[in-house]
């Protein structure tokens, strides 16, 4: 053993501390997907080293062959793992076995409940990597060194997964790392070979270098070699490469969970080798769950980039856009530089020719996915709609595409479940009918008894019901689908076309010329808050409603804008009243000309409580309601 020097004890990160408890006693049902998570590790280490080689190959330090290696010693009940990929030095280790720098991890952390079935399914979700070995460890002692820096220059960290853990400097000759796992009592079938190869098999047979444990002697002792003979235990070659024809599902579930840092089989993926002008391999996965930091667009995402079978980068984002960022795989170019860098990946014909071409397969897969399992597709809506929704704005010449894939509740459907296309919608159609109908509001709730929908009841005409934040930005750019165009039942001049009848629509114009002395005089009550009073030929049951301008920003647009502190432009509503109404005929002859002030205040404020808003004076409203009802129980 290396003399140890520089000996220093330190504290875990809080959320460490919180994840180790959480782990150890959520994940007992599943322990062996600590040798996964580590040999994932010890890939990508291996991976670094070679991209880092391309540029410094003074760091292969003589070129030994990576590898992977298993050994365990039975009677010490301990398990070694060691790779020769690119290792770390002290600051290094400190910062990846000391913290978690992970974004989302507060989200991560209040999520979790106490049961262990939900929070086993959570920690999956956020991943837990090199401290899973404390499932099956009382004791872990990592011994590592970054290539290219000196013998002396190795790092022995050592802990027992509870506060803190221990930092020292020791000589390592070989680069990389070696982690040597303390099993607890009762986890001996760790250290067997057996057992090591079918786990092996089962999770990592697709890592793309050797996986090696000591070849098993059987008979007598005198037979067995002095040295160790070492065989590989996985077939060692990438999986991406292998035809499509030779890879079983459960493989491509298991290369998932390796890429994705995911517990839980993808809901589906898409396995495609192109030849021609542009030759590269890709194998992309559609996650079936959301990770905590989906909608921080600046979080790190993207394709595990390969050129000719060498790893780049781990998050290479020029190959999708950003709406697809939920998108997991690898791509494994053949026409891009191996000293290709960041720098070089923002721009270019082959980067966007691959781009376009990777976005349409993406695009092509979810519409399989929504026409042969709509359950799958159901789950995908839920995790990644939202995200989905970004597309029409960011991706035009893709637009019509992304909004067959959008779903939508609506007045033809059951609660508010969002299941409805596009396309269903077309399928319903109104004899007459030339437009899609839609309703933007903050809840299900709140406009699914929305006076806007009050004709369109009346007539069976289905209409869209949008709740998402994202929604009237979304329509701001999904103007028309199929030729058909969308339109928002709350904004401007309603116009039915051909569903409403000649003679529906001359006894509108009788009987707003009957109600022109009655606009008039709201005009001069409302004064300023409207930008206009007409009859309304969208209610059937309400006695007022507020309609939006052509040009102005809705509801949902103004409360995001002040959310976030910007300035709102200034936009006033037009005010529409059912001519039918018994409390616009009250109004209409009513003589007192303060009371009429007051009855249109009344109403105004009422039309925009129920499209939403909040009351610019509640106040005056409230006094105003009091003086009503004093009046009427005199």
């Amino acid at each position: 053993m290396s003399v140890e020097t520089q000996k220093e004890t330190l504290g875990f990160q809080t959320e460490v501390k919180q994840l180790l408890h959480l782990m150890i006693h959520s994940l007992y049902s599943n322990k062996e997907i600590f040798l996964r998570e580590l040999i994932s590790n010890a890939s990508d280490a291996a991976d670094k080293l070679r991209f880092e080689a391309l540029a410094k190959p003074e760091l292969l330090e003589g070129g030994d062959p990576l590898k992977i290696r298993l050994s365990f010693d039975k009677d010490a009940k301990t398990l070694t793992l060691e790779d020769n990929g690119i290792g770390m030095n002290r600051a290094e280790v400190i910062a990846h076995l000391g913290t978690i720098a992970k974004s989302g991890t507060a989200d991560f952390l209040k999520n979790l409940s106490g049961d262990q079935k939900k929070d086993s399914n959570l920690i999956g979700q956020f991943g837990v990597g090199f401290y899973s070995a404390f499932i099956v460890a009382e004791q872990v002692e990592v011994f590592t060194r970054r290539a290219g820096e000196a013998a002396s220059a190795g790092v022995h960290w050592s802990s027992k997964g509870e506060g803190d853990f221990e930092v020292a400097s020791i000589d390592k000759p070989e680069r990389g790392t070696r982690i040597v796992l303390h099993l607890k009592a009762g986890e001996e079938e760790f250290a067997d070979g057996w057992r090591l190869r079918n786990i092996v098999k089962k999770y990592s047979d697709h890592i793309a270098l050797p996986i090696e444990l000591p070849k098993e002697h059987y008979g007598e002792e005198k037979d067995k070699p002095a040295e160790t003979e070492w065989e590989t235990v996985n077939r060692a070659s990438a999986l991406w490469t292998r035809p499509r024809t030779e890879v079983k599902d459960e493989e491509y579930q298991e290369f998932y969970k390796h890429v994705g840092h995911d517990f839980e089989n993808p809901l589906s993926w898409s396995h495609n080798k192109v030849e021609g002008k542009l030759e590269y391999t890709s194998l992309l996965y559609v996650p079936g769950r959301a990770p905590f930091d989906l909608y921080q667009r600046e979080a790190p995402k993207g394709l595990k980039l390969y050129v000719q079978r060498v790893f780049i980068m781990d998050q290479a984002d020029q190959f999708l856009p950003l709406y697809l960022r939920f998108i997991k795989g690898v791509v494994d170019s053949n026409d891009l530089s191996l000293n290709v860098s960041r720098e070089i990946l923002q721009s270019g014909p082959v980067i966007d020719s691959m781009k376009s071409a990777l976005t349409k397969r993406v695009l092509d897969m979810l519409e399989k996915m929504a026409k042969d399992k709509p359950e799958d597709y159901k789950k995908f809506w839920k995790a990644f709609g939202q995200v989905l929704k970004e597309g029409p704005a960011e991706d035009f010449a893709n637009k019509e595409k992304i909004a067959g894939l959008l779903r939508f509740a609506s007045t033809a459907g059951e609660g508010e479940e969002q299941s409805v296309s596009l396309a269903d919608y077309l399928g319903r159609l109104k004899d007459g009918q030339d437009k899609i109908y839609y309703l933007t509001g903050e809840s299900f709730a709140q406009i699914k008894n929305s006076p806007h929908l009050e004709v369109f009841r009346k007539k069976g005409i289905e209409v869209l019901l949008l709740t998402d934040r994202i929604d009237e930005w979304l329509m701001s750019y999904l103007t028309e689908f199929d030729g058909k165009q969308l339109v928002d039942v709350a904004r401007g001049d309603l116009d039915l076309g051909k569903l409403d009848s000649e003679e529906d629509k001359k006894a509108q114009e009788e009987i707003a010329k009957t109600k022109e002395g009655l606009i008039e005089r709201l005009k001069g009550a409302l004064g300023e808050q409207v930008a206009e009073v007409r009859v309304s030929h969208r209610l059937t049951d309400s006695p007022a409603i507020l309609a939006i301008g052509e040009q102005d920003l809705g509801l949902q647009m103004r409360q995001i804008l002040e959310a976030s502190g910007q300035k709102v432009p200034d936009s006033k509503p037009i005010f529409e009243i059912n001519p039918g109404h018994p409390l616009i005929e009250k109004l209409d002859g009513e003589p007192d000309e303060d009371r009429f002030v007051d009855l249109s205040h009344i109403l105004f404020d009422q039309a925009a409580l129920a499209a939403g808003d909040s009351l610019k004076d509640p106040a005056s409203y409230v006094r105003r309601l009091n003086k009503l009802l004093v009046e009427l129980s005199a």
